[in-house]
C-alpha cells in the first residue's frame, strides 16, 4: 500500500567540523519519502520553486515517488543553511529563507484521497490538520512535529493530536511538550493527548516506543563515522512508515511498529554515513535486510521474528 508523504522540500547548505557542502538536496518529506521507498510507493506532496534541479525531480521518480502532488511554482525553492558542532548531536542554524514554501498549502491530488497510509513530515500542524481534511479514512496517520510548532502553534499541535495513531518526535520536544524531565513520564502523557503510539527519538541513543500498556526501547545502530546528521529523523520516519504499509494486516499492532522502528532506525544509520541522501542514493533494500538482521543480532532482537 503506498504512503502519503508531505513536508518540506529545499536545498541546503551544510557545514560540520570537517567538512561544507552547498545546495544540497533536503527538506523533511524529501528524506521521508526516499525512506518510505525503500519499502512501498510513495506520494508526494511540496512545493518547489522553478530553481529546483531538475536532477533531484528525476531522483524522485527514480524511487517509486509519484509527483503529481508536487507544486513547481515561480520563485525561489526554500534554503536552509547549518553548522554541527563537533559532537554532530548538536547544530545552529545559520540562515532560514522560506521562499516558496512560506505561502505553500498542500493541495492534495485527488487520486492521493484515499492514500491508506500518512506520513506528516515536519510542518505547521494547522497545514498537517489541513491534510487530513482532504483525506478519506486514512488506515494509520503518523505526524512528526518540532520544538517551534511546540512554542508558537501548541493548540494547533494539540488538536492535531486528537486526529492521528501515532506521534513522533525527539527527547527535548517531548520535554517541552508535557514539561516532564523523564521520557517514560512524557510518553505516556503524550498518549493521553490523542495518538495510540508515540515515539521519542533520541539521537545516537535510539528511540522508545510507547503504546497502550506497552513499551519498547530500541538502540541505534552503532557507527564508528558519522558524516551528516542532517535528515536522519525524517528518514527514520519514513523508514517506519514504509515498513508499515508493506505489510499484509488489516490492522497495525505493537509488534509492527517495533520491527518498523528498528527499520526505521537503519535507514536513519544509513543515510548518515553521507551528506544529503547520498548515501540512500546507493542503498538497496539488500543492504537495508543485511544491517536490520546484523542489528538482530546485536541487540538480541529474536523477538521480532
Amino acid at each position: 500500500m503506498s504512503v502519503l508523504v508531505v513536508g518540506s522540500i529545499g536545498l541546503d547548505t551544510v557545514k560540520t567540523p570537517v567538512e561544507e557542502h552547498a545546495d544540497l538536496l533536503g527538506g523533511s518529506a524529501s528524506y521521508a519519502a526516499v525512506g518510505a521507498s525503500f519499502f512501498t510507493g510513495v506520494n508526494l506532496v511540496g512545493v518547489v520553486g522553478d530553481d529546483f534541479p531538475k536532477a533531484h525531480v528525476d531522483y524522485f521518480s527514480s524511487h517509486r515517488i509519484d509527483l503529481s502532488g508536487l507544486q513547481i511554482v515561480p520563485g525561489k525553492t526554500f534554503r536552509w543553511s547549518g553548522e554541527y558542532h563537533w559532537d554532530l548531536n548538536t547544530r545552529t542554524t545559520r540562515s532560514i529563507e522560506l521562499n516558496v514554501f512560506e505561502h505553500f498549502t498542500p493541495m492534495l491530488p485527488k487520486a492521493y484521497a484515499d492514500t491508506p497510509f500518512v506520513l506528516l513530515a515536519n510542518i505547521a500542524p494547522k497545514l498537517q490538520s489541513h491534510v487530513l481534511d482532504q483525506m478519506e479514512r486514512p488506515r494509520f496517520i503518523i505526524a512528526d512535529t518540532m520544538d517551534l510548532w511546540i512554542n508558537i502553534a501548541k493548540d494547533d499541535l494539540l488538536a492535531l493530536l486528537k486526529r492521528v495513531d501515532m506521534l513522533i518526535l525527539n527527547d527535548g520536544e517531548a520535554r517541552e511538550l508535557t514539561k516532564e524531565t523523564s521520557l517514560i513520564r512524557a510518553g505516556n502523557c503524550i498518549r493521553e493527548l490523542g495518538p495510540k503510539y508515540v515515539a521519542i527519538k533520541k539521537g545516537e541513543h535510539g528511540c522508545l516506543l510507547f503504546g497502550p500498556n506497552v513499551f519498547f526501547s530500541c538502540a541505534a545502530y552503532p557507527l564508528e563515522d558519522i558524516h551528516d546528521p542532517t535528515g536522519a529523523g525524517d528518514t527514520f520516519a519514513g523508514g517506519l512508515a514504509g515498513y508499515l504499509a508493506s505489510l499484509d494486516h488489516s490492522a497495525i499492532t505493537f509488534e509492527h511498529l517495533r520491527k518498523a522502528v528498528v527499520y526505521g532506525s537503519v535507514l536513519a544509520s544509513y543515510n548518515v554515513e553521507a551528506f544529503s541522501l547520498e548515501r540512500l542514493r546507493k542503498l538497496s533494500y539488500q543492504d537495508i535486510e543485511e544491517r536490520y538482521q546484523m542489528f538482530k543480532l546485536m541487540s538480541h532482537f529474536e523477538v521480532l521474528e
